[in-house]
């Protein structure tokens, strides 16, 4: 038995694996993370698990609450002040009244040793964490080692992060960046994951937890709990590995992952299989420079509130009910109306449903709530929540866009796999005015983020700097061996699988693109991959120019737990056939057919308008789209 477990801001899902079947639960997210995810798993499991897979959120709202710890920051001198310079590009161009987001270390906790590493005594004695960046520490982190040892024999259980160890490569400011952002978030990270080993421990639910890393593989808890910067985009990195999976599995080389849950939207482009892998992000305005899936994360999201702006103009997010209070129509205090609220006004959610088996929606007080945003620009309920629609998908529709068209790649042709609880309301109309291929919906699709939990292997990034050029012979190869060697080493299993690339740049460019590269190919073998990969990215390449290998990274990956071709195949049970409905068009109401998904077999086709329903998620098929059921209960819409 095998669990995935993914908090999300409204719910916390469960999938249960016992090697012949499935099993799912979705119960509401709680203040403590820990509650809810021993709440939903006991009400799941029967027995003992042997591990519980984890995404968790932990880490990103505390960085998004500024309820991190109190750090220090010792550096070398001179460079104190680098984490508040950082560089000359602003937060938004045209917006002269936007701030840079404050530097997470006040300056009089910021400390600058001598270059030996030297400090001085009782520095700071009321920091609950340290971050120690020290000039050119990727190539030489003795100084960094030497304050290490001073740190450690004055405060013995003070959390401290090096930056020769969190993200060993250059560029100061990014490096001092991603260690500042490990020590801020190591306490309250380490703290949940204390309490949830020990609920999980206390009420013998599973003999390990491992912890889903952004980059797309595990972490054991306790190196999450060392390392929380690796783990920032936990939760949406588990659905970008199912999707993955999932269009592998169909047969669609070009995908984009369509992630709605109650709070925000999160999308991610993925090609040949292979989730697009960033280096380097901005999370909040901090600068990261660990692995992690090229997530755009949006603030759209069923969840997301409706608004009137100051010019009488409708707008949806980024603020969101949460799961307490929520939308108005689960009858828990929230007045404001939804996404959620809009869906169900206009017939796609049913006004007597009961979301995830455990949350009844009252379909009076959604109306009431789109009544009220209505009457602020002189339109009915209904009216009210068709802008609400057609504005959420407006925002999504820039997130698949930033990530397909804005890097050069063409979402005509790509299938978009929607999930999470809202995915499949609104994904055929985001695909449509995209020019996409196809829609598809996986079964679960409400808890396939948490099914991503299991599908995910263990996994070990690693980078180092070098800064090489093809006169330095077979140094870059010496790297790469080196780097292999070290996360062959940290995974610890000869099954494991470990491959190497590098990022490349032309002299002088402030920026690399990443390119594989194999011990022994040869600096000729790179550069034609890089000039190729620079063609494609930029439109253009200079193959007379010299080029620079600034960065080599390695990852390594065991086998994981379960793959879909392990699932059985899909099977429909009871009656698929429920009452129609009216839904509310742009042009109109139309009667809808109603289907219960789980009594669809493999073959059968379904056309619109219809609504779909299953215990975690809902989809709506507009007129003109037909969904087939594939063998695996994927239903895959085209129109």
């Amino acid at each position: 038995m095998i669990l995935g477990v993914d908090v999300g801001g409204t719910f916390t899902d469960v999938v249960a694996w016992d090697g012949s079947s499935m099993r799912t639960a979705k119960v509401l997210t709680t203040p403590d993370q820990s509650r809810g995810v021993v709440a939903g798993v006991k009400g799941l499991l029967a027995g003992r698990a042997e591990t519980l897979i984890h995404g968790t959120t932990v880490a990103t709202n505390a960085l998004l609450e500024r309820a991190g710890a109190r750090t220090a920051l010792v550096t070398s001198e001179g460079f104190g002040d680098v984490i508040e310079i950082g560089r000359q590009d602003r937060p938004s161009l045209y917006d002269p009244f936007v701030d840079r987001s404050e530097p997470l270390v006040p300056r009089e906790l910021r400390l600058e040793a001598t270059a030996a590493g030297s400090i001085g005594p009782d520095p700071f004695g009321d920091a609950e964490a340290v971050a120690v960046s020290m000039l050119d520490a990727y190539a030489d982190p003795e100084p960094e080692l030497a304050v290490y040892r001073q740190l450690r024999e004055r405060y013995p259980d003070l959390p401290i992060s090096l930056s020769s160890e969190v993200a060993p490569e250059f560029r100061e400011f990014e490096r001092t960046s991603t260690t500042v952002l490990n020590a801020y978030l190591s306490p309250a990270t380490a703290g949940y994951l204390r309490r949830l080993i020990d609920q999980v421990d206390a009420a013998g639910l599973a003999s390990t937890i491992a912890v889903m890393r952004s980059s797309g593989g595990l972490i054991p808890a306790e190196e999450a709990a060392r390392l929380p910067v690796a783990v920032l985009l936990s939760g949406p990195a588990g659905g970008v590995v199912a999707a993955a999976a999932m269009g592998d599995l169909l047969g669609h080389d070009h995908v984009i992952s369509f992630d709605m849950g109650g709070t925000s939207t999160d999308v991610c482009r993925i090609e040949n299989g292979a989730p697009e892998l960033s280096y380097e992000r901005s999370i909040e305005g901090y600068p990261s420079r660990m692995a992690s899936a090229a997530i755009h994360t949006v603030g759209a999201g069923g969840g997301s509130l409706g608004w009137i702006d100051a010019g009488g103009s409708m707008r949806v997010g980024p603020q969101s009910a949460g799961a307490d209070p929520g939308p108005a129509c689960y009858g828990r205090g929230g007045g404001v109306a939804t996404v959620t609220d809009a869906n169900v006004v206009l017939g796609r959610l049913s006004a007597d449903a009961t979301l995830g088996g455990v949350l009844p929606i009252d379909g009076s007080r959604a109306r009431t709530a789109l009544a009220r945003l209505g009457d602020e620009i002189g339109v009915g309920a209904g009216d009210a929540a068709l802008g609400m629609v057609r504005v959420v998908e407006e925002v999504m529709a820039g997130a698949i866009r930033s990530v397909s068209i804005e890097q050069g790649a063409d979402p005509r042709g790509a299938a978009l796999v929607a999930f999470g609880g809202a995915g499949g309301l609104h994904s055929s109309a985001l695909a449509r005015s995209l020019d996409m291929a196809s829609v598809v919906i996986p079964p679960a699709g409400g808890v396939f983020s948490a099914l991503g939990m299991l599908l995910s292997p263990p996994r070990v990034d690693a980078g180092r700097s070098v800064l090489l050029d093809p006169r330095s012979g077979d140094e870059l190869d010496r790297a790469v061996v080196a780097v292999t060697a070290s996360v062959s080493t940290a995974i610890g299993s000869a099954s494991a699988v470990t491959e190497t690339v590098v990022d490349v740049r032309y002299r002088g460019q402030a920026h690399e693109l990443t390119v594989p590269y194999t011990s022994g190919e040869g600096w000729s073998v790179l550069a034609d991959r890089f000039h190729a990969e620079h063609e494609r990215r930029n439109g253009f390449r200079r193959e007379d120019d010299p080029i620079e290998a600034v960065t080599v990274r390695a990852r390594a990956t065991d086998e994981p737990t379960l793959t879909l071709d392990d699932l059985p195949p899909w099977v429909g049970s009871g009656d698929a056939e429920r009452p129609t409905r009216a839904v509310t068009t742009g042009t109109g109401a139309v009667e809808a057919e109603g289907w219960w998904r789980d009594g669809l077999d493999a073959g059968d086709e379904v056309t619109g308008p219809a609504v779909i329903e299953e215990r975690e998620a809902t989809t709506y098929l507009a007129p003109g789209e037909r969904a087939v059921v594939h063998h695996t209960g994927a239903l895959e819409v085209t129109w």
